[in-house]
């Protein structure tokens, strides 16, 4: 393995280490970067001005939730654990599962959680038929689901696709991503993993291909050679025949 190479798979073994040290890290930054870009007062009603100073310190204890969870459950604080928590992995639906535990959603929540269930089904599917986007997303009719997806999703640039009216179902090319939930990482480690093993094999693959490529240039330039040497020895042979 030459030098170069030898740099290529320890760079890409560093840049898995790397990704997974922000995978663990920094999902807290997306979740509340996610509850205040709804809306600049999505939280009056809550707890005033101190609300977020709050998220901020339990993110902090989010990051090791592990060692940490006993001291923010159970207390009155703990339900702006649970938001953080639906806002990073959430869906519309488990808010509504909870609902008499959580506060009241502003609608710039509301709106919020519902594109961020469309991203979460959008993981899972490429084709959401419509049905179960509007029992998701409590729609009540295609018309306004369909000025959802287009508006509200679309547009936002936090997916792509085709509205089949004739299907009854949306068609996802792109799907914007959201923070891991709990139990993903693994998966998301083994995946990146799998990842590294592939393009290791197919490095070799490719260095087995030029080496292949290589041995029959060479094979090719002696045979050019070998007929360009025997065409002057015949052209020799037959200038002494002549003279």
């Amino acid at each position: 393995m030459s030098n170069a190479e030898r740099s290529s798979y320890f760079a890409r073994r560093e840049a898995v280490k790397v990704l997974q040290s922000v995978l663990q890290r920094d999902a807290h930054r997306r979740a509340v970067g996610s509850i205040k870009s709804s809306d600049p007062h999505i939280f009056k009603g809550f707890k005033g001005t101190k609300t977020f100073s709050f998220i901020d310190e339990a993110i902090i204890c989010h990051g090791s939730l592990g060692k940490n969870r006993a001291i923010i459950e159970g207390t009155e604080n703990s339900v702006y654990l649970e938001v953080l928590r639906l806002f990073a992995h959430g869906t519309w639906s488990d808010y509504k599962s909870n609902s008499g535990s959580l506060p009241q959603l502003h609608p710039g929540q509301v709106l919020k959680l519902k594109q961020l269930t469309v991203l979460t089904l959008a993981e899972a599917n490429k084709v959401l038929p419509y049905d179960q986007l509007m029992l998701e997303l409590d729609v009540t009719n295609v018309r306004e689901l369909e000025d959802f997806i287009i508006n509200e999703c679309i547009y936002a640039g936090i997916v792509r696709g085709k509205l089949d009216q004739m299907r009854r179902c949306f068609e996802v090319q792109f799907a914007a991503g959201r923070d891991l939930r709990p139990g993903q990482l693994g998966s998301m480690i083994q995946t990146l993993s799998n990842w590294l093993s592939t393009s290791d094999n197919l490095l070799i693959s490719i260095q087995e291909k030029i080496k292949w490529a290589d041995t029959m240039s060479e094979l090719d330039k002696k045979h050019r050679k070998d007929v360009e040497d025997r065409v002057e020895e015949v052209k020799k042979s037959i200038s002494v025949e002549v003279g």
